[in-house]
């Protein structure tokens, strides 16, 4: 077992860590030091300065960034990119910007885009809110995706969940109209804490009701997150909302 300074030691990296990759006090993220494999970090060092965009307080240009006009998806917390792959994929015409913190999955999906030759993703390891807030034009999104984000279900932890009012009024800023907010979830409270504050909102239209959840569309691959939650015997929600215009 590793001795408390040891402990200590680790503690004070993962807290830098996280400091680099956000400014705010309150995060929804928690960085662990898992093991980063030799193919994921020489992903990582040689296609990062092809594929990654850097963290910028900034407004950028979607098209510049990807080399081309075309509608804009963002995957925020992408985990080992499976979904962010899944899109890019299916649907060429398609910009993907792909969003996370952990360097282990980002590696793993850096070797997915290089073995797929993959043209139309783009990705940045920082805070999903402070790109969305700092980086993305007014009304530059055609769908973010928010797939089994951590679900924190500790009562005192609830305000480290991502889908907060200020998320909310992020991603109403940057959608399009017509756009759409695209979350799933296998924890029944946490669902119903996004249904409590989307459906209050009067920017966004939950395409299924008022108060109810969506059917999982058939073109969203079940994720490894998913599969794990569905063995636990949790039931899986999507929750899918239009931007008003």
């Amino acid at each position: 077992m590793p001795d408390k300074l040891t402990t200590e030691r680790q503690n004070l990296i993962e807290t830098d860590q996280e400091s680099r990759l956000t400014r705010r006090s309150i995060r929804s993220f928690v960085i662990r030091n898992g093991r980063v494999t030799a193919a994921q970090q020489d992903a990582l060092e040689r296609l990062m300065p092809s594929y990654g965009l850097d963290f910028s307080d900034q407004i950028i240009n979607p098209d510049l960034a990807f080399g081309r006009p075309a509608p804009l998806w963002l995957d925020i917390g992408f985990g080992n990119g499976d979904t962010l792959l899944h899109v890019a994929k299916q649907r060429p015409e398609t910009n993907v910007l792909g969003i996370e913190v952990h360097s282990a999955g980002i590696g793993h999906a850096l070797m997915g885009i290089e073995s797929n030759q993959l043209s139309n993703i783009r990705v940045i390891q920082h805070d999903a809110m402070e790109v969305l807030g700092d980086m993305m034009p007014d009304g530059s999104v055609e769908r973010i995706l928010l797939f089994f984000p951590d679900p924190w279900p500790k009562k005192r932890h609830h305000k480290r969940r991502i889908v907060q009012k200020d998320f909310i009024d992020a991603v109403c800023r940057v959608l399009s109209p017509g756009g759409l907010l695209h979350c799933a979830t296998d924890w029944a409270d946490y669902a119903n804490w996004m249904l409590e504050l989307l459906d209050t909102d009067h920017r966004l239209k939950n395409l299924a009701g008022q108060g109810k959840t969506s059917e999982r569309p058939q073109w969203r691959p079940e994720t490894r997150f998913e599969k794990r939650g569905q063995r636990l015997g949790h039931e899986v929600s999507d929750l899918i909302f239009q931007r008003m215009p």
